[in-house]
């Protein structure tokens, strides 16, 4: 069995970069990818922000090097593009000897297909390709994804709402550490679709200014797409080929707090759990945590409800924390594992990535995040959380390898 879980390997994109190198000169110049809609089609263009990934479906396609008369999602292309950069980081080749497994998240799966699909046949049944609809399933995109980066072994997908690619990082950890797997590619993937925009909307959680996590003036979220992974390694395979080491996934923790179908129960039950069991796992506690990088959607409830939970476990002595949806908008399935890439770019730069659009104080709350990049501090330890609808809250540590 692994006492630890390496992470050799990184790949991302999303509204601020299509790849590692751009997300991270876009974090340290506090550059943020909401803005005006400029691809997607909707009736909300010009009334509502989006943090689009600024290439068109086919301009994707042409990234992987498909045929340009593929039928491929845009959530799969988006998997694709950064699960393979995950895959040449970490020096991985496809058909070697080792168990590697693939665990991909989504929440929309090829929904964007599909909508496309309905299109069409609403105006004529005649009408409309079904080699868009059958891609519907959030599993294709994973099968996509494996198919892509030549992964045959264990291969599942997670939909745990917004928490989902959290939780695939956490099972990845877990097989690893019992001995069933050697490697697991393991993150998650979204595009923007009707759907999810249309949805929120009608939840009246979007701010038609952009997302201002843990400010006392928030007034929803703000949709965002893109994709991140991270191969996880065993310690006899890093010790085997003596490959450099970017992190180490320390610490994981799940629980549902079963409050409601859209909101986190008002005191964060569910999410002290979460913390708390990675806390058990790590071996480490609330003091040697560096840097939170919080979940911080910019809902009401959200923020409060994360909030309290933090004081709960923390006390006094809340480390610097940071919402980075403010850069990356909300990317719902595919949220956990960026924001997993993010904290490990906090780590190498020593940097905590600030807060933006924050104003106000919370009255609720005695903490603030930070709002201005904050350079040349020792950041060891991170806790990142994602919390999905359902009460489905988990919490990861990452640790600097030192």
């Amino acid at each position: 069995m692994s006492e630890k879980v390496y992470i050799t390997g990184i790949g991302i994109i999303s509204a601020i970069g299509n790849n590692v190198r751009e997300v991270e000169e876009s974090l340290l110049a506090e550059r943020t990818g909401i803005g005006e809609i400029t691809l997607f089609p909707t009736v909300h263009k010009g009334k509502l922000p989006l943090a689009e990934v600024r290439l068109s479906s086919a301009a994707l396609l042409g990234y992987t090097g498909l045929s340009g008369k593929s039928v491929v999602t845009r959530t799969a292309l988006l998997g694709m593009i950064a699960a393979s950069e995950a895959m040449i980081s970490s020096g991985y080749k496809s058909g070697d000897s080792s168990r590697t497994a693939l665990l991909s998240a989504t929440t929309v799966g090829g929904m964007d297909l599909s909508e496309e699909f309905f299109q069409d046949y609403l105006k004529d049944p005649s009408k409309g390709r079904l080699r868009k609809v059958v891609n519907h399933d959030c599993g294709e995109s994973t099968e996509r994804i494996a198919s892509f980066t030549g992964i045959n072994g264990f291969v599942t997908t997670i939909s745990t709402a917004c928490s989902s690619s959290a939780n695939s990082l956490m099972l990845g950890a877990r097989l690893i550490k019992s001995g069933m797997a050697d490697r697991v590619l393991a993150g998650g993937t979204d595009s923007v679709t009707r759907f999810t925009l249309n949805g929120f909307n009608t939840l009246m959680i979007l701010d038609k200014n952009g997302c201002r996590p843990f400010d006392e003036n928030r007034a929803g979220l703000t949709i965002g797409e893109g994709a991140a992974y991270l191969m996880l390694e065993s310690e006899e395979m890093v010790k085997r080929s003596g490959k450099p080491v970017l992190a180490i996934l320390s610490g994981y923790g799940n629980a549902n707090d079963a409050f409601h179908q859209t909101a986190s129960s008002p005191e964060g039950k569910g999410a002290i759990l979460a913390m708390e069991k990675a806390f058990e796992v790590s071996g480490l506690s609330p003091t040697d945590i560096s840097y939170i990088n919080v979940h911080g959607t910019g809902t009401q409830n959200n923020d409060l409800s994360e909030g309290l939970a933090i004081e709960k476990v923390f006390g006094s002595k809340v480390p610097p924390f940071s919402s980075t949806k403010g850069y990356t908008g909300h990317t719902l399935g595919a949220a956990g594992a960026i924001e997993a890439v993010i904290s490990i770019l906090s780590m190498k730069n020593n940097v905590i990535f600030p807060n933006l659009n924050w104003n106000t104080p919370m009255k609720e709350l005695s903490m603030t995040p930070v709002i201005r990049i904050k350079r040349d501090v020792t950041v060891n330890h991170v806790l990142s959380n994602s919390f999905g609808f359902g009460g489905n809250n988990s919490t990861l540590i990452l640790s600097k390898v030192r």
